[in-house]
């Protein structure tokens, strides 16, 4: 199976880049080349993925069993694919977001069938748009369209709502016994998925033909609170977790721009039913707990060096939050 993966070297999308190689796909990525990843036995391609006529000369001559978009976030970037892969593909799927799911949610169930809305962030309402868009086109003229969208997915990511998510800042801060910011009282449910187990449900899709026109999200069935996931990643440091509660609605008020992240989605307790995934790809099964997967990342952290920055900005953010809500 030849496979064309637009990005491939992301947070999400490298590991599954990764798997796609072990199992013996074609695979072809195509990207700006300012990644640092080492994929052996994978083909790059080299441009600006939105400058639409090189894309035209340089794919001109390429054909693709499926093509996976990881980096199309407005309905203008998905015309973009139109354009270049109508009547080109067996398959294209885009990489939505669990975000677009129903906002305040009216079931603590998330299914597939979960309407999409979101009024608290155009990050979600811009994906939600772009699904409209592909499905609208599937519906018209068969344009072979699989939506994808992934919850929480970490690896090189710390996954936490509000702080510094690419570098150790706040790392350093637990270590040191500083406190850590968790919205509300810590108690909502999330769900958290390592990128390794999410790529195994995603490759299951391509080229499987009864995935056209539908949707999946892939996520883990682990159930966790926020306490526990800071409480999980202080374990991982070996240091006790400093944790001061304040409420979204605080937080909103000191960064309006945590509205989107937190309203519009980690505010929120969910539960993803994934009986879908399961039934279309039965190999799939999150079988990454977090307190180990977490390790794993802390270790990255420490070991890499763009991932092992402590950023001042980023440490007087989270001051800043702090000195708001004590002086309130």
């Amino acid at each position: 199976m030849k496979v064309l993966f637009i990005g491939g070297t992301g947070i999400i999308s490298t590991n599954v880049s990764r798997l796609a190689l072990q199992q013996g796909i074609e695979l072809t990525l195509l990207n700006r080349g300012q990644q640092n990843v080492d994929l052996p036995g994978a083909r790059w391609l080299q441009g600006d993925f939105h400058d639409l006529s090189a894309m035209q000369e340089l794919l001109a001559n390429e054909s693709f069993d499926v093509v996976v978009d990881w980096i199309a976030f407005t309905p203008a970037n998905i015309q973009h694919d139109l354009d270049l892969f109508r009547d080109r593909v067996g398959q294209f799927v885009f990489i939505s977001s669990a975000s677009a799911y129903q906002k305040p949610p009216t079931d603590i169930l998330i299914r597939e069938s979960t309407p999409l809305h979101n009024p608290f962030w155009q990050y979600s309402r811009d994906k939600i748009a772009c699904e409209e868009l592909l499905m609208q086109n599937y519906r018209d003229v068969g344009f072979p369209v699989t939506i994808v969208r992934p919850s929480h997915t970490y690896d090189r990511l710390l996954p936490i709502p509000v702080g510094a998510t690419r570098n150790s800042t706040m790392l350093a801060r637990m270590r040191r016994g500083l406190p850590v910011i968790v919205p509300g009282d810590g108690t909502s449910l999330w769900a958290l998925t390592h990128s390794r187990d999410f790529a195994i449900g995603f490759l299951g899709l391509l080229g499987h033909p009864r995935a056209l026109g539908q949707a999946f999200h892939i996520t883990s069935d682990e159930l966790l609170t926020w306490n526990h996931i800071y409480e999980a990643i202080a374990s991982a440091l070996g240091v006790q977790a400093n944790l001061v509660h304040i409420s979204s609605d605080r937080l909103i008020e000191l960064d309006p721009d945590l509205l989107g992240p937190l309203r519009g989605d980690k505010s929120w307790s969910v539960i993803f039913d994934n009986s879908k995934i399961k039934s279309y790809v039965p190999q799939f099964k999150a079988i990454i707990p977090f307190h180990q997967g977490i390790k794993e990342t802390v270790a990255q952290f420490d070991l890499i060096p763009e991932l092992h920055q402590v950023n001042q900005q980023d440490d007087e953010y989270i001051e800043r939050l702090l000195r708001g809500y004590k002086n309130s």
